[in-house]
């Protein structure tokens, strides 16, 4: 092998077998001729080519689906690449992330290391190895520093900078070579801990950094690079140019690969006029001098050989910005990442720093306001509440209730800050039921949200938008702009939205964390125990109708069915549901957000929800669930509602008619099955009817003389054809032959 490309290797040719017989050399061949050509080919082999990062070690295949949110998943008896991979249950789906180092400026790669991952080749320095990046200075000499990028290491002598008081000066460090500023700040700004600073704008090689409370401030040389002058960058806001690609290269023992050469043990080469560099052991060692801090402006440098040098220049006792004239030694903020100093005339300013950083699943990157970089921060906890009635909870839990009573569904139970109930409504349906009314109470206030989107505030209807104060913090309700729910914001940020219909969202700052209880779960980070009930015992996924009603509030009045079938699921023919739910599975509506959020929960409630509908719709509140979390996760989808039919609201006479002839939706054969099963079924009560009346007839006619005898005469003469032959179906038919019963299939649970 010599070579890799695309992430794929390339294999030379084989051989051909050589023959027995002599072979006659051409005149002009020589062994010396034949020795050039092949490290001519070997040169061409060195050269490489660009590897696209990731292309070899990507995954591919059928994403896999969990139900424990947030939570790591273990991949047992994989590959090795495997190794390199870490993985969690996010948004339904098995979401695995890189966890090598990244190369995206390593020139050499090393695909020898017998690991997974990709790294970039060390270096080896006196006896000792070191991995591409590393650091150090000599244990004689602190002030000698070494860096090793990609098989070469850059010796330098740093320069060292304060301009900290005397007062606050302090000694070097043990092992150290620079003096330190007691307090971290820098031109009046103060610089956090483990960050670092640009000390100039002007000499982005001037760099200070924070550790334990002290400010180290010095200056290094760029090291040297492996990759030919042409193909390094240099970004404008950076001290030091890169090697943005990616090469494998054939190792070479004993040789030095640098730029496009190859160098024996001990060569000696320059690479620019002010960096030498040695051979040794593979290594390239170069010795390249750190250029003085200079404290002019760049307009006043002058060349001086290798390093720039400041010319004869006025020294002035203050600076002009923008007609602002600012004294010598006074500082100033340019913004939350900037600040200046005069300094002798010159304004020298300072650049704060923001290192990369890598956010968990249940974290986003946020600005937070006057601060200049970007941090983790832990996202809201958001439960949702939509159909009949299938709940997700703050820890990503799915589970269905159909429960028509009043039910606490989210409260702060170590604060008593807030909690929300909730009021199911039957709809006259035996065993499905949908979110009637919210109820919130925050400190004094109690704000009720009904259905078509009325709302009371401590029993008074309102009209939207809506502004008051409760226990000292602002509470606004309003429309959101489409007209499709009402939004209720707290100052604490809790956040209420509700759509008049059945569809509610819960939403609450992180610092509500293992504070809350109810139904939509703990808030603690992990969906095992989300099913826990008021008496703190845990129930498991066979146990939702024992958990819910735990949560239970208010008396039998609240409940708008006097009997409740407990854990009863509906049933229904499965071409139903596959008619009313294809939607969900239709790439041009939703497929944009499928890669994102796992529809599967989704299309377990829509089939749940379709077998036992009042208002002919009830898919369509699958289909808005799920959207709305698509677009709470960024995702935009095309109107999915014209192309669905499913207008916003609650419509009460939607009909099979009303999807029937739409593209979207599934195969309606099922409804011709429906008739015939009608029919069969009013055929069936009206032999029911018709033996009930010639029951009551026998009954009378046994009261009267030669009743019986007539009765039977006419049992025998007085019934036509026809109906003798009814009542023999209905005496010996049994009844599952005159009409096909609905197989019994149950819709898998929601995980």
């Amino acid at each position: 092998m010599c070579c890799q490309s695309s992430g794929q290797w390339k294999f030379p040719a084989q051989q051909p077998r050589k023959s027995s017989a002599p072979r006659r050399r051409h005149p002009g061949f020589r062994p010396r001729n034949q020795l050039l050509i092949l490290i001519a080919v070997l040169l061409a082999l060195l050269q490489g080519r660009t590897v696209d990062a990731g292309a070899g070690d990507s995954l591919s295949g059928v994403r896999q689906s969990c139900s424990n949110e947030g939570e790591e998943v273990q991949l047992k008896n994989q590959p090795q690449i495997f190794t390199c991979f870490k993985c969690e249950c996010q948004n339904g789906f098995v979401n695995c992330r890189d966890t090598c180092p990244p190369v995206n400026d390593c020139y050499i790669l090393d695909k020898s290391n017998g690991t997974c991952c990709r790294r970039c080749k060390g270096c080896s320095f006196r006896g000792m190895s070191y991995e591409s990046g590393s650091e150090w200075s000599d244990p004689e000499d602190p002030c000698k520093t070494y860096k090793c990028v990609a098989t070469v290491v850059t010796e330098t002598i740093q320069k060292c900078y304060s301009q900290c008081d005397n007062n606050q000066l302090q000694p070097p460090r043990p092992g150290e070579c620079c003096p330190t500023c007691q307090g971290c700040k820098i031109n009046g700004q103060t610089v956090a801990e483990g960050h670092e600073v640009d000390a100039s704008i002007d000499d982005r090689c001037l760099v200070c950094q924070c550790r334990g409370t002290q400010l180290t401030c010095s200056k290094k040389t760029c090291p040297v690079l492996p990759c030919p002058m042409s193909k390094q960058i240099k970004r404008p806001d950076e001290c030091c140019p890169r090697c943005p690609q990616n090469h494998s290269f054939l190792p070479v023992p004993g040789k030095c690969l640098f730029n496009k050469s190859v160098y024996p043990e001990k060569t000696q080469f320059m690479p620019d006029r002010c960096t030498n560099c040695t051979c040794l052991n593979g290594t390239s060692v170069c010795q390249r001098p750190t250029c003085p801090i200079l404290e002019c402006a760049p307009e006043f440098q002058e060349p001086d050989g290798c390093c720039p040098r400041c010319a004869v220049a006025e020294v002035r006792s203050e600076c002009s910005l923008d007609g602002i004239v600012y004294q010598n030694n006074e500082t100033w903020d340019m913004g939350p990442c900037r600040s200046c100093r005069c300094n002798g005339g010159t304004i020298r300013c300072a650049q704060m720093r923001c290192p990369a950083v890598k956010c968990r699943a249940n974290e986003e990157l946020k600005q937070p306001p006057g601060e200049c970089c970007k941090r983790c921060v832990e996202t809201a906890g958001t439960c949702t509440v939509f159909g009949d009635p299938h709940f997700r909870t703050f820890d990503g839990k799915f589970f269905s209730f159909q429960g028509s009573c009043k039910y606490l569904l989210a409260s702060d139970c170590m604060g008593k800050t807030f909690h929300i109930r909730l009021t199911n409504e039957g709809r006259g349906t035996r065993r499905a039921s949908w979110a009637k009314t919210v109820t919130l109470s925050l400190r004094n206030l109690k704000v009720n949200l009904g259905q078509r989107m009325r709302v009371k505030v401590n029993g008074t209807r309102v009209t939207l938008p809506y502004f008051v104060v409760a226990g000292g913090q602002n509470v606004t309700i309003e429309r959101l702009a489409d007209g499709g729910a009402v939004m209720l914001r707290s100052e604490m940020g809790l956040t209420l939205e509700w759509n008049g219909a059945g569809f509610l969202q819960v939403s609450v700052p992180a610092k509500f964390k293992k504070r809350l209880c109810g139904l939509c779960g703990n808030f603690n980070g992990s969906s095992r125990d989300d099913l826990t009930g008021k008496d703190g015992r845990s129930h498991g996924d066979d146990e939702v109708w024992h958990f819910a009603n735990s949560w239970k509030v208010g008396g039998p009045k609240s409940c708008s069915r006097k009997r409740e079938f407990l854990a009863a699921t509906p049933t229904c023919d499965k071409r139903k549901s596959n008619f009313y739910c294809h939607p969900l599975s239709v790439p041009a509506l939703f497929g944009e957000c499928n890669e994102r959020l796992n529809p599967e929960n989704y299309k377990a409630a829509c089939r749940m929800d379709v077998c036992e509908c009042p208002s002919g719709d009830c898919h369509c509140d699958s289909f808005a669930a799920y959207a709305h979390e698509c677009r709470r996760l960024g995702v935009q989808l095309p109107d999915w509602r014209s192309a669905t039919n499913c207008p916003a609201g609650w419509r009460r006479n939607a009909t099979l008619s009303s999807f029937k002839g739409n593209q979207f939706y599934g195969d309606p054969s099922f409804s011709r099955m429906k008739g015939r099963r009608q029919k069969n079924h009013q055929l069936r009560l009206q032999l029911q009817q018709e033996q009930q009346q010639r029951s009551k007839q026998g009954q009378k006619g046994r009261h009267k003389p030669g009743g019986h005898n007539q009765l039977d005469r006419q049992g025998h003469n007085g019934l036509d054809k026809d109906q003798l032959q009814k009542e023999f179906i209905l005496k010996h038919v049994p009844s599952s032959f005159l009409y096909p019963r609905a197989p019994d299939r149950t819709p898998p649970p929601l995980h």
